[in-house]
């Protein structure tokens, strides 16, 4: 069990306590800090959304159909499903020549106050609404760049799906096969992966550092891209826009499922890789914000209410906090 990375409290008591494993590696593979079990296998789902979409860029898909910043920016994304990202997304296939019946993520109702407005005006969720679907529009993208027949391109043996699991195998230094595969939520390949070659992998996407010059050039145009269009990676409710709306450049913050962050820090060459044992969001923004403040502490003022925050109940009156505990503090 790891040790408690967050604690949340009512009045004066801790009333819940989050563990978890955080570990900040140089692009060397160097710890220079690590909190509980790094070596642990976890499956960092849309985390790697980013590391995902270098085979967009470098293959010259993205050039060759135009594809601006902000459709770069949601190939990394796990956006709210707001207009914009389901008119962004439809505009990525659109320029390959495809439309939503290519995608194969599933449709799901957006998440909070996006749902509620699409259910008020009487519409249905569709692909386009699903939080991957920039994700997937850049793997329809590849696909068509490459010759490859999009369909099925969720499939682990399709050739387009080859080519984003090895840039992941090689961002990481893992192996990846059927030994720690399973299925993600959109329905691509997910790997159970060491949180350290996690970090390992986010600090050469924000350094460049050890990878091909196609790769690292790749690396710095995704980092660019969401710095300049920060909504575009979640949206109005999101931790990462927020955040890296304050940020800018200096941080590349990208959540996945089950209490998972993976963040780039490129003014200090470092990578960061983050996983609440429980799997709970709130936890895993307070140790992300935490680990960001102690690393960048220029920052730390700008980003102290992610660090610490207030829990208000539905009367608006402040029932206890999210804060940092001990390890993290």
């Amino acid at each position: 069990m790891g040790p408690v990375l967050v604690e949340a409290t009512r009045g004066d008591r801790v009333e819940s306590r989050h563990r978890g494993a955080v570990a900040v590696v140089d692009a060397e593979g160097g710890v220079a800090f690590a909190v509980g079990d790094i070596e642990q296998a976890v499956f960092p789902r849309s985390a790697v959304k980013a590391i995902q979409a270098l085979p967009l860029v470098e293959s010259g898909a993205a050039d060759r159909f135009g594809l601006t910043t902000a459709e770069l920016a949601l190939a990394c994304a796990s956006h709210r499903g707001e207009p914009l990202h389901v008119a962004t997304a439809e505009s990525m296939l659109r320029k390959a020549g495809r439309d939503a019946s290519a995608l194969e993520c599933g449709a799901h109702w957006p998440r909070e106050s996006a749902g509620l407005r699409l259910a008020a005006s009487g519409g249905q969720p569709t692909a386009l609404h699903n939080n991957c679907s920039g994700k997937h529009s850049g793997f329809i993208c590849l696909a068509c760049h490459r010759g490859d027949d999009p369909a099925g391109y969720v499939r682990p043996d399709h050739p387009t799906m080859r080519v984003v699991v090895a840039a992941l195998a090689d961002m990481t230094g893992a192996t990846l096969d059927q030994s720690n595969r399973g299925i993600d939520g959109c329905s691509i390949p997910s790997f159970a992966i060491p949180l350290r070659a996690l970090a390992l992998a986010f600090a050469r996407l924000a350094t460049g550092q050890g990878l091909a010059a196609e790769r690292a050039q790749a690396a710095a145009r995704l980092r660019a891209a969401v710095a300049q269009h920060p909504f575009m990676v979640g949206g109005t409710e999101s931790f990462d826009t927020a955040l890296m709306r304050i940020t800018g450049p200096a941080v590349f913050s990208k959540a996945g499922a089950e209490g998972v962050f993976c963040v780039a820090l490129p003014t200090l060459g470092l990578g960061v890789a983050i996983k609440c044992d429980d799997g709970t969001p709130r936890a895993a923004e307070v140790a992300t914000a935490a680990t960001i403040a102690g690393l960048l502490p220029d920052l730390a003022p700008a980003i102290a209410h992610l660090v610490r925050r207030d829990i208000v109940n539905w009367n608006g009156i402040t029932t206890g906090q999210l804060r940092p505990a001990d390890a993290l503090a």
